[in-house]
């Protein structure tokens, strides 16, 4: 399968338009995700290669960092302190735009792969892709860490340095996991070929993300009509008990 598909990235590579001097040309196994009732997660491979009019200047080794975002959304972090013996909510930050899931994969380790000023312009690392401005509070910074460190240990944002395979400064794949727990929307891959730090040229594509069958039902119940879903869910549970009470009866006779 995999050789399959680098045959057809040569092929479109070699038929590629004239355009600039190094020019990524890329591709995803999935180009939309489904969520269904039994849904645990998934996995995308995202393979490519580097168009080249020339050839590469022998000076610094191009590299390549990959990442996956979902859907934006404003978080509130809360931070907890123990008073009088309990622990209770003190202070709170809001959080503009973070992303519900956020994956890096690169060839070498981040600070190799991509300076500072080219990570502020291109919003590429974790940190980075969070945006949290106006708060008035002085350890804005701490909240920022904490909201990562919580992602991070739940699967939601990842940084797998190294993980990105580089042939020949030619053929690259990787492959990104998605949890189970996706939230609903249009998730954004972008290959990012940098070289020396900078970067030289970008790959952005869209992947959508929609609960189907059953799942989509309930969701759109929930969310359109919260009074029929109440209804529903009300006479579902009624009747769960009067089974379960009719079965336990059953069984003592």
């Amino acid at each position: 399968m995999t050789g399959r598909l680098f045959a057809m990235l040569i092929a479109a590579v070699m038929i590629a338009a004239p355009g600039r001097g190094e020019q990524v040309v890329a591709g995803l196994s999935q180009e939309a995700i489904s969520i269904t009732t039994n849904f645990d997660g998934s996995e995308i491979l995202i393979y490519g290669a580097v168009r080249r009019e020339a050839p590469p200047p022998g000076i610094d080794p191009m590299e390549v960092i990959v990442t996956v975002q979902g859907p934006i959304r404003p978080v509130t972090v809360r931070r907890k302190d123990r008073r009088f013996g309990i622990w209770v909510n003190t202070d709170a930050s809001q959080i503009d735009a973070a992303p519900t899931f956020y994956a890096v994969q690169t060839t070498v380790p981040m600070a190799r792969a991509l300076t500072q000023t080219e990570d502020l312009r291109h919003r590429v690392s974790i940190p980075m892709a969070i945006r949290a401005v106006g708060t008035g509070l002085l350890d804005q910074g701490s909240f920022t860490e904490a909201l990562i460190r919580i992602h991070s240990a739940d699967g939601a944002y990842q940084l797998n340095e190294g993980a990105v395979r580089f042939r020949e400064q030619t053929l690259f794949d990787t492959s990104v996991r998605l949890p189970a727990n996706l939230t609903e929307g249009d998730y954004t891959a972008r290959i990012f070929l940098t070289r020396g730090g900078a970067v030289v040229d970008v790959f952005e594509q869209t992947i959508p993300v929609r609960k189907v069958g059953l799942e989509r039902l309930i969701y759109a119940l929930a969310h359109d009509r919260p009074l029929v879903y109440g209804i529903v869910s009300l006479a579902i549970a009624i009747f769960a008990g009067w089974l379960a009470s009719a079965v336990f009866r059953y069984i003592r006779s």
